[in-house]
């Protein structure tokens, strides 16, 4: 009797185990699915426009420090370009905690209307993964983390201020495609001082701003939200403060390859992801 029960538990256990198996392995598909729909989703809105063409007289009415940021930062380049696909590895601290753990990340970004998706990999412990994203694009954001691509920990819906800040994402990775933030697009410049100026970019009746501060060879050193984060969520968003270096020549575009973002507010500075570029490419 008690060999029976054994051999029925057995194979219990062995169809639990299967079970199981076979709901992470849909489970990860089905991530991998919404990750490569939402990278189409930013292909297609890249490819229905391009970057900004502006003329000579509306270069010469920007702010000085903005003029010698894009004498510095573009070159010669393709005007068929829509889209960059960037790689990045480094170190990212998850929301509320203060360790950090090596990641993975890719990006895929318009350069014309403000969408993009941001896809990272961050081990949580032996053998589990956490692989989030966000995407943005018409205006409205979704948030996702899960644990083995499986068990959703993260699940933020679009809201006015969520969208807000997706937006102002879009702003805060821009040194990464220079040619996006030309004005007589989605981007619109304010003098402030000789080494920094207000970036506004608007869209989907939306409007975020960050503070570019610039170096002495024209390069952009950082942006910073114009107000304070809630650094009490469960989730980084954009962050309120970047930085940038490391600037490589790239299909005619200065690029930065090293970064550090962080959450700011209460004379607070929290860094929660800082590395470099390990491969970017224009299409």
């Amino acid at each position: 009797m008690i060999i029976r029960i054994l051999k029925y538990a057995a194979a219990g256990l062995a169809v639990i185990i299967v079970a199981l198996i076979v709901w992470i392995g849909i489970s990860y598909v089905v991530t991998l699915r919404e990750i490569a729909g939402h990278v189409r989703s930013v292909r297609a809105i890249a490819a229905e426009d391009q970057f900004p063409r502006p003329s000579a007289a509306q270069i010469q009415a920007l702010p000085a420090p903005v003029k010698r940021y894009f004498d510095f930062a573009i070159k010669e380049v393709d005007p068929s370009l829509t889209v960059v696909s960037v790689a990045e590895e480094g170190m990212f601290r998850r929301p509320l905690t203060e360790g950090f753990g090596p990641t993975q990340a890719e990006q895929t970004i318009s350069l014309s209307s403000p969408a993009l998706l941001f896809t990272a990999t961050t081990p949580i412990a032996p053998g589990i993964d956490a692989r989030v994203y966000d995407y943005f694009a018409g205006g409205e954001m979704e948030m996702r983390a899960k644990l083995a691509s499986t068990l959703t920990v993260v699940d933020e819906k679009a809201t006015p201020e969520l969208n807000r800040i997706s937006l102002r994402r879009w702003l805060l990775e821009s040194p990464l495609f220079p040619v996006a933030l030309l004005p007589g697009g989605p981007v619109r410049w304010e003098p402030i001082d000789e080494h920094s100026a207000l970036a506004t970019v608007s869209g989907f009746g939306l409007e975020a701003s960050m503070i570019a501060t610039f170096r002495d060879d024209g390069s952009l050193a950082s942006f910073d939200a114009t107000e304070d984060g809630d650094l009490t969520t469960p989730y980084h968003g954009s962050g309120e403060h970047s930085e940038r270096g490391d600037y490589r020549l790239v299909a005619g575009m200065m690029i930065p390859h090293t970064f550090l973002i962080a959450r700011a507010g209460d004379g607070r500075v929290e860094p929660f992801w800082k590395g470099r570029v390990t491969g970017i490419s224009f299409e």
